[in-house]
Parts: structure tokens; sequence; C-alpha cells
């Protein structure tokens, strides 16, 4: 069972590794990747290109991982938030959003991954 909706699109991300679709429902676009079968640097590369796509926005990005990515979370300011899940199949499915009334700004040209 895939936790990617069926009707979201494939679409291309640049420097992504793994595949990415996109969501639109009311003027709101959700990103989905799954990096469970990746090892490092996969999850961190493609969350970094992820986090791109809704950076300034009201979009939303959903990470599908194997374990919560600790290492990504703590490169992180505030002006990115995050949400953890474990799914029934024993992932981690973590939700980001773009936090605009922040102060602060991950330079995520700079995350080393």
């Amino acid at each position: 069972m895939s936790l990617i909706p069926d009707e979201a699109s494939k679409i291309e991300v640049t420097g992504a590794t793994v595949d990415f679709y996109k969501l639109e429902k009311d003027a709101e676009s959700t990103y989905y990747f799954d990096t469970s079968k990746c090892g490092p640097p996969d999850p961190m590369v493609n969350a970094v290109c992820g986090l791109k796509l809704i950076k300034g926005t009201s979009d939303k990005l959903v990470m599908i991982n194997h374990k919560t990515p600790g290492g990504l979370f703590a490169k992180l300011g505030d002006d990115i938030s995050y949400e953890t899940q474990q799914t029934p199949e024993g992932l981690v499915k973590v939700l980001f959003s773009s936090n605009s009334s922040s102060d602060s700004a991950t330079d995520l040209e700079n995350i080393s991954h």
C-alpha cells in the first residue's frame, strides 16, 4: 500500500533522486516523496529539494521515510515547521510547512548532506 495518494501526479524536481508527486486541492499543493527504501544521503538530499518547493508558500511537503530524520530537523530554522506520524507499516510520515512569520531563515542551499 502506497502512502502517496493515487490522485497525485508525478512531477520532475531538480536534484531529486526519487520520484516526487504533487496533489492540488483548494488552491494548495501538497508534494510527496518516499525515501523509506533509501540510505543516506538520499533522504536529506530529497527533503532539501522538496523544501525548496514549499519555502515561502502555503504548500505542504510530505516525506515518507524509514525513520525520523533527526539530522535534518536539527538543520531547520523556525521558518520550516514539521509534524511526524508513525504509519501502520512502521514508517515515518513527516509533514513540512513553511512558516512565513518567522524571523529565522533556513539556508537550504548550504545544508550538507
